[in-house]
């Protein structure tokens, strides 16, 4: 396995300003969530606040992508690409924003109710936010990556849902991705043991059926094999000695 990078205090405050802008832009975002509005204005919403923040929207350009956020929307687990599609009463969408400022990054993604949501999907949302906490509980040195892993497996197992296996959260700085590689599941004790000054994006990725997928046409889009809802969750995360600091957090986590 590659070498994990310990961030210097000084890429940790750039860092921190990264998260600080997504975390912000993402709650902003989220309050103009509703029916009738399109992917497309969302994500041109969240462009503009990005921007207005003397912040590049990091996705944009990454692989080829045209876009500042993800969007995905019921069946879609991520990087579902925005545009014409109008959000419709109880679907529930997943917004992924990503930024860079001064060269580091930051990212942060959460899924939200669209009016009224039926109890199974409201359930789903509230379970993977709690998979999230499990996550980022566990990220503290000392512990191993696979303590994260296993703590997210098993907040989403112990409710009946499934977690992606074939898509990971991921180390962050001065690139969007960098090693290592965060399983939604895994066993404790397992992994490279966790060092203060590491920054880490924890992203769980709950279904509601099965935990396999497939990419749609486009080339981006991912979805459940069987078409079960999907609900996304992350959270950029420093680990220190004790209490992992939550670097995107926002007024509603």
């Amino acid at each position: 396995m590659a070498e994990i990078k310990l961030k210097s205090a000084e890429e940790i405050e750039k860092i921190r300003k990264a998260c600080a802008i997504v975390g912000w832009v993402l709650e902003r975002t989220g309050k103009e969530v509703k029916p009738g509005v399109t992917t497309e204005y969302l994500d041109s919403f969240a462009e503009g606040l990005i921007r207005e923040q003397g912040a590049v929207p990091v996705f944009i350009g990454y692989r080829g992508y045209r876009h500042a956020t993800c969007i995905s929307v019921n069946e879609e687990i991520v990087h579902g690409i925005p545009g014409k599609r109008i959000l419709r009463e109880g679907d529930i969408v997943s917004l992924d924003v990503g930024s860079k400022v001064d060269g580091y990054c930051g990212d942060t993604a959460a899924t939200f109710p669209v009016g009224k949501v039926s109890k199974k999907a409201a359930k789903l949302i509230r379970t993977s936010k709690a998979a999230l906490r499990a996550g980022i509980k566990q990220a503290r040195a000392g512990n191993h990556l696979g303590d994260i892993s296993a703590a997210i497996q098993r907040a989403a197992e112990e409710n009946g849902y499934s977690v992606v296996r074939e898509l990971y959260g991921h180390g962050i700085g001065a690139e969007l991705h960098e090693d290592p590689l965060i399983p939604n599941y895994g066993r404790a004790g397992s992994g490279p043991k966790l060092k203060p000054g590491m920054t880490l994006a924890i992203e769980p990725m709950l279904n509601m059926g099965g935990w396999k997928i497939r990419t749609l046409d486009d080339g981006w889009t991912v979805v459940t094999e069987d078409r079960s809802l999907s609900c996304h969750f992350e959270h950029t995360v420093l680990v220190r000695e004790g209490e992992p600091e939550i670097l995107t957090k926002r007024a509603v986590s």
